[in-house]
């Protein structure tokens, strides 16, 4: 499994991650970022958008359920750097070329957004420890969600297409995530 430096190298690496996590026999300590990412761009590559945002959040909390993760202020299920992390891993597949492998296209994410704390460049501390940020979507404090938009991948291969369809982000997220 890959962690931080390492790469994927099969499909079956993959949907092994993705099978253990949806029979909840993946290890607490192989669910990592890294692991969170993998399972973001699975299901965003394999169900349509609103299906796969609710599958990844229900998946979530169905996993912390079963490995007595209990939801505190401090810990378990967090609904907004959920979403956050989707919107990420979204604006990421809307530039990536997509005639690559699902191997590549991971490996790729994983390098591009690897730095967990960017969230914290967006939220203030008060803001994400907050019971409310845990339980439901809140929009940043800090940088205003558009900036997201702005991030610049560092990929080899990008195409012509822009990072989000027209409109404001924030709806789009929301109206795909079923919250709001």
């Amino acid at each position: 499994m890959i962690h931080k430096s390492m790469e994927y190298q099969t499909i079956d690496e993959i949907e092994n991650l993705i099978t253990r996590f949806n029979q909840c026999t993946l290890g607490h300590s192989e669910w990592h970022h890294t692991a969170h990412l993998t399972v973001a761009i699975w299901y965003l590559t394999q169900y349509e958008e609103k299906q796969a945002i609710n599958l990844i959040r229900q998946g979530i909390q169905h996993y912390n359920a079963a490995m007595n993760i209990q939801s505190t202020p401090n810990s378990g299920y967090h609904e907004t750097l959920t979403l956050f992390w989707i919107y990420l891993v979204r604006n990421y597949l809307a530039v990536v070329e997509q005639n690559i492998s699902l191997v590549e296209l991971t490996n790729k994410l994983i390098y591009e957004l690897q730095d967990k704390n960017l969230p914290k460049e967006y939220y203030s501390p008060e803001l994400l420890i907050s019971w409310e940020a845990r339980n439901h979507w809140i929009a940043p404090d800090l940088k205003h969600l558009q900036d997201l938009r702005k991030k610049p991948f560092k990929l080899s291969s990008v195409n012509s297409r822009s990072l989000l369809n027209a409109g404001n982000p924030r709806t789009q997220l929301l109206s795909a995530s079923g919250v709001g």
